[in-house]
């Protein structure tokens, strides 16, 4: 899998965002001076297979509230979300999903899906009006029903789009 370095990151920040050993993004890759990383730079995160080679990828858009699947380039489903609010943006770009997590409990419902942005996931909640509404600390909240069908139907390493 390949990350394309965005302004400001470090690989130290890249290696906490995957969940992968700083030595294991060092290993992989053939850095002259790991120090002195630059914006759009490829770099190769390992463990994790390349996203263009699942049927299924995601977007999600900030402006509608909604998370569209896709497969083989086929909007599959629409779901609604909730997403972050004022001073708590989800962040846009593109990420991957790293991990599932069933029953996390308290207000991540009955899933949680991590992105590769640390602190970030995909996930239920145990409040169900907020979904649609910008009320989030940056997460992408779903009711509980559509993130487990949506864990069962895509597997880690999924391509997640988020943008307006």
């Amino acid at each position: 899998m390949e990350h394309i370095v965005r302004p400001g990151e470090t690989l130290s920040s890249i290696s906490e965002d995957y969940r992968v050993q700083l030595w294991e993004i060092l290993q992989s890759n053939s850095l002259p001076d790991p120090n002195l990383i630059y914006p759009d730079q490829v770099i190769v995160i390992p463990g994790f297979p390349d996203p263009a080679t699942f049927p299924f990828s995601i977007y999600v858009s900030l402006t509608n509230r909604t998370l569209s699947l896709y497969k083989n380039g086929s909007l599959v489903k629409v779901y609604p979300v909730g997403v972050g609010r004022m001073l708590h943006e989800t962040p846009s770009g593109s990420f991957i999903i790293i991990n599932k997590a069933p029953d996390p409990g308290g207000p991540f419902g009955t899933m949680w899906m991590s992105i590769s942005k640390k602190h970030y996931g995909i996930h239920g909640t145990n409040a169900p009006s907020s979904i649609g509404k910008y009320v989030s600390r940056g997460c992408i909240r779903m009711q509980n029903r559509d993130v487990e069908e949506l864990s069962r139907t895509i597997p880690i390493g999924t391509r997640v789009q988020i943008g307006s």
